[in-house]
């Protein structure tokens, strides 16, 4: 069966609740849109505000604080909210990537630790993180163990390897500058090719549920892994997955009950947030993306600026200033999508008052650099 690039932009849209927003709870949500890119604590709340009927950020704060919804170094080794539920067989499926990355960094080498020492290390250090703890209580820690002081490049390296979870700590999103960690309840198995390779099926059917259908280099391209390991998870797979032809010919996978909706389904606009995971999830970034665009949303050094979404895809990108939410459309848009656009702003701006009116301002930088574009202040007096 061959698909076309319209209807692989729609399926994504509605599995991951973009073409309309759905009556689901925080914590399913979460689940069914699989993961959250989270190194702005407000994207996962903005990303849920954009997706869910009557969204409440209180409710993000209540699963956070609960630990239903868990915030940690996931895919593309980035910080990521996912289900609770999800975090044991995720990690495990990263395991190979996370190690490599950092245990492999010459900023932790050149520290004089090995991997093994890592390995040594963690046990004792995940019960001593049975409770928040601060980054500088446990650095502390691992000082006193060592006997020595411990460089902060190779602890950073260290604890974003170690299946350590961001325990909240307050602050408009639930967390903030502060940085505490917390080990997990359910704690992964680490270094185990057989357990990684295991999981990392898991996460390609929970990553077709969210964002397929897509190729082995779009599943590769997600989580950052290598592709023969995704080649060996799909044949594993081969019985539960749909095989599909792309437009440009490339082999696709899917569920074959997932959704995906006619091509010509309507998509309404949408402000998403920074980093938003429908614009990283695919090798193919045009899926969401106009390659005219690419350059000025997704930035040199990988910031992924805030982005209107239109038609379901990219067509400028906002950021809040003191009169209201400042939209900048890289292409003309009709009077009636400005109107849409407006009463999303509106809904934004009151998400926005009690919380961080001025959300993403440390990238106004990324402003200066942007073409001359159509900009307008929303909602418009």
């Amino acid at each position: 069966m061959r698909i076309t690039a319209r209807t692989l932009n729609r399926a994504v849209l509605a599995r991951q609740l973009l073409l309309g927003r759905e009556s689901v709870g925080v914590v399913d949500a979460v689940r069914r849109v699989v993961a959250l890119q989270a190194q702005q604590p407000a994207s996962p709340y903005l990303a849920l505000w954009n997706r869910l009927a009557g969204f409440t950020p209180a409710d993000l704060d209540a699963a956070v604080a609960a630990h239903q919804v868990v915030r940690t170094t996931l895919m593309r080794v980035t910080l990521h909210a996912v289900h609770a539920a999800d975090y044991r067989v995720f990690r495990e499926a990263m395991d190979p990537t996370l190690r490599a990355a950092r245990l492999g960094d010459r900023r932790f080498t050149a520290s004089g630790l090995t991997a093994g020492d890592a390995d040594a290390l963690i046990p004792d250090l995940l019960e001593y993180a049975d409770r928040p703890r601060t980054a500088d209580e446990m650095r502390a820690w691992l000082e006193e163990r060592l006997g020595a002081p411990m460089d902060a490049d190779a602890w950073r390296m260290l604890r974003q390897y170690a299946p350590l979870l961001h325990a909240p700590t307050g602050g408009p999103w639930s967390f903030d500058g502060r940085q505490s960690y917390v080990a997990a309840s359910t704690r992964p198995v680490l270094a185990d090719p057989d357990v990684s390779a295991k999981a990392l099926q898991i996460l390609i059917r929970r990553y077709l549920e969210g964002f397929g259908p897509a190729t082995v280099a779009d599943m590769a391209r997600f989580a950052t892994v290598q592709q023969t390991r995704v080649k060996a998870a799909v044949q594993a797979l081969s019985d539960e997955l749909e095989r599909l032809e792309g437009p440009d010919g490339a082999v696709m996978y899917d569920l074959p009950d997932a959704p995906r909706p006619p091509e010509d389904t309507p998509a309404p606009p949408r402000l998403m947030a920074m980093w938003d995971s429908i614009l990283l999830a695919h090798a193919d970034r045009s899926r969401f993306i106009p390659p005219a665009h690419r350059t000025h949303v997704i930035r040199r050094n990988g910031d992924v600026l805030p982005t209107l979404l239109v038609d379901g895809h990219v067509a400028g990108v906002w950021r809040a200033v003191e009169k209201g939410i400042e939209a900048t459309a890289f292409h003309p848009l009709s009077d009636e999508i400005w109107e849409e656009l407006a009463a999303e702003a509106r809904s934004l701006l009151s998400l926005l008052a009690d919380r961080e009116p001025a959300v993403y301002r440390r990238y106004d930088h990324w402003w200066t650099k942007l073409p001359d574009a159509d900009t307008r202040i929303l909602p418009e007096r």
